[in-house]
């Protein structure tokens, strides 16, 4: 007899409708499954036995084909051990074939028969919805992950007997409901607040342009100058994600299964901070069975490199084209896989191995290893990098000085209403920020002057700046005038955003 129910496999961060075929007939009692699988799904076949076994299923010997097609498309997990052994008990006659109509279905069976959560439920739920089935059956600790879709009936279970018991009638199960309003009450606030560093006005304000305009940042400077600390405030001056924002962030970390049972949709911007130790494919993504990096990880949000010189060169020059483009691809034999990585990059650096040049009265290094030091930092991955500026040693008077300084949340406010003048701007089209603004965009978002133009001309032949490092100004000036209100570019914010391309002469063409 035959049967037949859908489950789902990922590609990226999306999903592919699969249909588990099941075929019970005569002949000698085999277990054959088809359909470009990998060796996990394989597996698949002892444990849907074993789990059947123990749950008080005894089957006569058949010969059993399953078939998982589309064949094109390489299957990989433990995600098809529920719909396979639900369309072989259908084929048996232990589920009515009809009450699989309309269902998706996912889950990994133990040899008990419990059903062990998986990856990626999220884009399995919307692709579900979106495709018009009725019904998701997933693991009981991820029905509140699929429950986040709204539109689709998403029921939890936790043994295979429990499924069988829902699809033949006999046992009701409410679907899993996702209260939004929980969440949000719930929140957790951010853990540094800009209240907290004293003087360092320069580099506030660079973070406040970077964060408005979504711009990649570089902080240089001492030890204890409050370079990390920077860093570590962005996200207290972040703007809301949007709920297809947080959708798109959640399914990331859905595929790379580091969703939380207890907060199955992300609803803060990202803040990713590898360890300089970090690899290139954990960095950028990839493997055998490619999974998201910490850069796609960190997507609509920040990843931070603290001690940059210290990664190794290849890693973080892997960051080049994704930083340009948005997004990675990933090849391997079985196909590409595009994972969104549209991060804001900030990254933190020493002058040099002991930290104090330029100040040579207290800098050890010789100049040969300032260079071999500051070269770690390629010209391509620093023309990439919008905003530079300087962290200077914070004078004891600052320290103890006592005064007010400005709080994140007031820094927020300017930063959202520049995001708004963005929103409004860019409505329409597939651009969110000033920095992700083509050189087309460019043209017609950031008209200059006469007396602008010729600051921009004497700009670019004094630094011998790059095409690219050129349009980057233009974007940078853009944010400061949104950030003024202002709906043109004056002189003053193109000197504001020259200075922040002007401070990498300082060190690597000295």
């Amino acid at each position: 007899m035959f049967s037949m129910i859908c489950s789902a496999a990922l590609c990226g961060i999306k999903a592919e409708i699969i249909h588990v075929e099941v075929d019970v007939g005569e002949g000698l009692p085999l277990f054959l499954m088809v359909g470009y699988l990998s060796s996990q799904v394989k597996e698949a076949q002892e444990r849907v036995k074993t789990a059947m076994k123990n749950s008080g299923l005894r089957l006569a010997p058949r010969r059993i084909t399953v078939n998982l097609s589309p064949a094109d498309i390489r299957k990989e997990g433990a995600g098809y051990d529920l719909p396979i052994a639900v369309a072989v008990l259908a084929s048996y006659g232990h589920i009515p074939r009809q009450a699989l109509q309309g269902i998706l279905m996912a889950g990994e069976l133990s040899l008990n028969g419990e059903i062990c959560p998986v990856r990626g439920v999220l884009p399995m739920v919307r692709q579900a919805a979106a495709a018009g089935f009725r019904c998701c059956i997933v693991p009981k600790k991820n029905e509140k992950e699929g429950a986040v879709i709204k539109g689709i009936r998403v029921i939890g279970v936790s043994t295979l007997q429990e499924v069988i018991s829902y699809l033949n009638g006999k046992h009701a199960i409410e679907p899993a409901a996702f209260c939004m309003e929980d969440m949000l009450a719930a929140g957790k606030g951010a853990k540094y607040d800009f209240r907290e560093i004293n003087g360092q006005e320069a580099v506030k304000r660079a973070a406040e342009v970077a964060v408005s305009g979504m711009h990649n940042l570089l902080l240089i400077g001492p030890p204890g100058s409050g370079k990390s600390m920077t860093a570590r405030c962005i996200p207290g001056i972040l703007p809301d994600l949007s709920l297809e924002e947080s959708l798109e962030i959640s399914e990331i970390y859905s595929v790379a299964g580091l969703l939380q049972e207890q907060e199955p949709l992300i609803l803060q911007r990202p803040f990713r901070s590898p360890h300089h130790t970090v690899s290139a494919q954990a960095l950028a993504g990839g493997g055998r069975y490619p999974r998201p990096g910490e850069l796609s990880l960190a997507h609509r949000g920040v990843l931070f490199l603290d001690e940059m010189p210290e990664f190794r060169r290849e890693t973080f020059e892997v960051l080049r084209q994704p930083m340009e483009e948005g997004q990675i691809q990933i090849s391997r034999v079985s196909g590409s896989i595009t994972y969104p990585a549209k991060a804001m990059v900030v990254a933190a650096m020493n002058p040099c191995k002991c930290g104090y040049y330029p100040d040579l009265g207290r800098c050890s290094c010789t100049p040969g290893e300032i260079r071999h030091y500051l070269g770690k930092i390629s010209q391509p991955l620093l023309d990439r990098i919008d905003v530079t500026i300087e962290a200077p040693e914070v004078a004891y008077g600052q320290l103890t000085s006592g005064r007010r300084n400005e709080s994140s949340e007031e820094i927020r406010k300017r930063v959202v209403k520049a995001h708004e003048i963005q929103r409004e701007r860019y409505e329409g089209t597939s651009i969110h920020f000033n920095s992700e603004l083509t050189a087309e965009g460019i043209r017609s978002c950031c008209p200059l002057g006469e007396k602008e133009s010729r600051m921009m001309e004497e700009a670019y032949e004094r630094l011998g700046l790059s095409a690219r490092g050129y349009y980057r100004i233009l974007k940078v000036a853009r944010t400061i005038a949104d950030l003024a209100g202002s709906r043109r570019i004056s002189c003053d914010h193109i000197a504001e955003a020259v200075c922040y391309r002007s401070i990498e002469k300082k060190f690597w063409d000295a």
